[in-house]
């Protein structure tokens, strides 16, 4: 979904809690084959790619039709384990590039013997149409994100409701089928398409919330899934903000704590308390002064948001901050956010397709007044990431279409699921893995303890890869006496920037330019 678009209709009827598995004879079943043709990339040159026409409705499949892009890696090996779907998360995560990075991460002879499939899911990327509600809504400088005015409340909510309304203006006609069941349908038919009775799945973030609706409304046809990072389907998705804004800010103190451990290189003091001030001195200063007329106080957060999603960048941002902080140097920290905050048109597209399904999927409050208090209660305990949050996700107070209720992802039909969680992962707390280790009666549930990244599989943790390696050979899971499964011990945080952590985290950085940001 590029660097920020980071956390139900069509022909099943769809009750709280009470999701059902589909019919065995569907539309599903009348695939036209898919024509795959080279697409190749330097890094990842055995790329093909393919497109696959859907119906926009589920319920009317001979309706109209929407195309969604797809990619392979294809298999090499005499024994073929059949397609491997991976999802990058978002929503709104493009899954093109994924395919070959998840062949190529993987053990050759692991990768060799499945189809790696990438798609973009409907309206995101290539696929066709590809929605942008509003062009340069993150375009700086924007308002504070603290609402500590009136008029800043109010130009915040109008940016919220703009964009909103923009969304059901320009897409009335498809918005309500941008949802993650109508996903989920997509996902059946390209399994259809690739001619194949199961699929096995990989999916990050978002993408372990869509692997386990896959498996609700189909678990005869997965024969293995692997989810990393999980998403609590308790709380979609207004408790699951609310739970993330207190997660971030654990992670963004971890971060700055780990600058007082090298005072030595950044020189903003050995004590974190006093870290942690100088960054809201530099909130602050920024809020009144953006830096080169870019990165304001909002834009300084879009800027450290990826450091709780993934500890390789501390070096980066430590870099920036202590450049502002110490020197009123803004030259680093203005890069900082062309790398790590800026918005293009493949985020404006991530983001789109984020609230669409969002705010679709489950009920979101439409009473601004329970929004502004629930958010200052966390802002109080929490004040990192909390209203620039509240703001991301806020167009769902004025979404123009209607929530659908959400899904029960309880499942004891499925094949046996492994799931891979960091015990600090801010973006899908722990709790979440616990809870769907719980639902889902199969699984096995694998932590990285002490770890705070989110997406640690294929990240350069070779415990966790073993895991994950044993799994899609043979179906091996690991099989504990208590609430966890198996333990893999957290990789150390990075040092200050030298070339070499540059070159030893360069794994781990690709993966989380694939996954993104915002999830």
């Amino acid at each position: 979904m590029g660097k920020r678009a980071a956390l139900l209709c069509g022909a099943a009827v769809v009750l709280a809690g009470s999701v059902t598995a589909a019919p065995a004879a569907t539309a599903t079943t009348q695939a036209v084959p898919l024509a795959w043709k080279k697409c190749g990339t330097t890094k990842y040159p055995t790329l093909q790619c393919a497109s696959l026409d859907v119906p926009l409705d589920h319920a009317d499949p001979h309706g109209r039709r929407i195309t969604l892009a797809l990619s392979r890696v294809p298999h090499t090996a005499k024994k073929y384990q059949g397609p491997l779907l991976v999802n990058p998360g978002g929503p709104g995560g493009s899954g093109l590039t994924l395919a070959g990075f998840v062949a190529a991460a993987l053990p050759k002879e692991v990768a060799a013997q499945y189809d790696v499939i990438g798609f973009d899911p409907r309206g995101v990327g290539r696929s066709k149409p590809a929605l942008n509600c509003d062009p340069g809504y993150f375009a700086p400088v924007r308002p504070d994100s603290v609402p500590r005015t009136l008029r800043i409340e109010r130009a915040n909510l109008q940016r919220a409701k703009s964009f909103a309304r923009a969304c059901g203006e320009k897409y009335a006609d498809v918005l309500p089928y941008v949802n993650t069941v109508s996903a989920v349908r997509d996902m059946d038919l390209i399994r259809a398409a690739l001619g194949a009775r199961q699929i096995n799945y990989f999916g990050y973030s978002y993408g372990t919330y869509l692997g386990t609706v896959y498996a609700k409304l189909f678990p005869q046809r997965v024969r293995r899934a692997a989810l990393d990072s999980v998403v609590d389907p308790t709380g979609v998705w207004y408790d699951a903000n609310l739970a993330q804004d207190i997660a971030f800010d654990d992670r963004h103190r971890a971060f700055l704590a780990w600058v007082a451990r090298h005072d030595r290189t950044y020189r903003l003091g050995a004590d974190p308390s006093r870290v942690e001030a100088k960054w809201y001195a530099m909130r602050t200063a920024l809020g009144n002064a953006p830096a080169g007329g870019k990165v304001g106080a909002s834009e300084l957060e879009d800027t450290f948001l990826p450091g709780g999603y993934f500890n390789g960048y501390w070096p980066y941002l430590a870099q920036a901050f202590a450049a502002y902080a110490n020197s009123k140097d803004a030259g680093p920290l203005i890069k900082a956010y062309d790398k790590f905050g800026a918005s293009d048109a493949s985020d404006e597209n991530g983001y789109s397709i984020y609230t669409s399904v969002q705010c679709r999927d489950a009920a979101w409050s439409r009473d601004w007044h329970r929004w502004r208090a629930d958010n200052w209660a966390v802002y109080a305990k929490a004040p990192f990431m909390t209203w620039n949050n509240a703001w991301y996700n806020a167009p769902c107070a004025f979404w123009p279409k209607t929530s659908l209720p959400s899904v029960s992802v309880a499942n004891s039909k499925v094949a046996p699921v492994l799931l891979f969680q960091s015990t600090g992962d801010a973006a899908t707390p722990y709790q979440g893995a616990v809870t769907v280790h719980r639902q889902l009666a199969r699984s096995s549930l694998v932590v990285e303890r002490g770890g705070g990244n989110h997406g640690i599989t294929l990240g350069g943790n070779p415990c966790l890869d073993r895991h994950l390696a044993a799994y899609l050979t043979d179906g091996t899971v690991p099989r504990g006496t208590g609430a966890v499964d198996a333990v893999c011990e957290a990789r150390p945080d990075p040092k200050p920037l030298t070339s070499k952590v540059a070159a030893t985290s360069a794994r781990g950085a690709e993966l989380h330019q694939l996954i993104g940001f915002r999830h």
